[in-house]
């Protein structure tokens, strides 16, 4: 089963295709809403998607701002200003989501994935 993801305009492509790649939808902020967009816009568009928003914007991590419970599931890459590691962290994330496929399980979870682990929240 494909999940399907909502990418922030921060995300660089090649995560984009990494989760094409594994077989999932993935569609494009830009695509949706203007670039620029404040956050409490974009999350509310990834809610009436339907989908789980990917972001490299560490203001998605606040559980207090935006509590997992309330939307269908954040991913937050931690990339710290060093794309370089897509290629190393984006196999696990792949896992995962291979082994947890059901969009479910990502409802009222934010999933903090960085190289070699992937720490959740709920």
């Amino acid at each position: 089963m494909s999940l399907i993801f909502f990418i922030d305009q921060c995300v660089p492509v090649s995560i984009g295709q990494f989760l094409r790649e594994g077989g999932h939808r993935v569609l494009i902020l830009k695509d949706y809403l203007p670039i620029e967009s404040p956050d409490e816009i974009v999350i509310a568009k990834a809610q009436e998607l339907a989908a789980i928003l990917v972001s490299l914007n560490e203001d998605f991590g606040d559980i207090v701002t935006y509590p997992p419970a309330n939307y269908s599931g954040i991913v937050s890459i931690q990339l710290r200003n060093h794309p370089e590691i897509i290629p190393r962290l984006m196999p696990g994330l792949l896992n995962y989501l291979s082994i947890h496929n059901d969009a479910e399980h990502y409802q009222g979870k934010l999933l903090i994935v960085e190289v070699n682990r992937i720490r959740i929240r709920e």
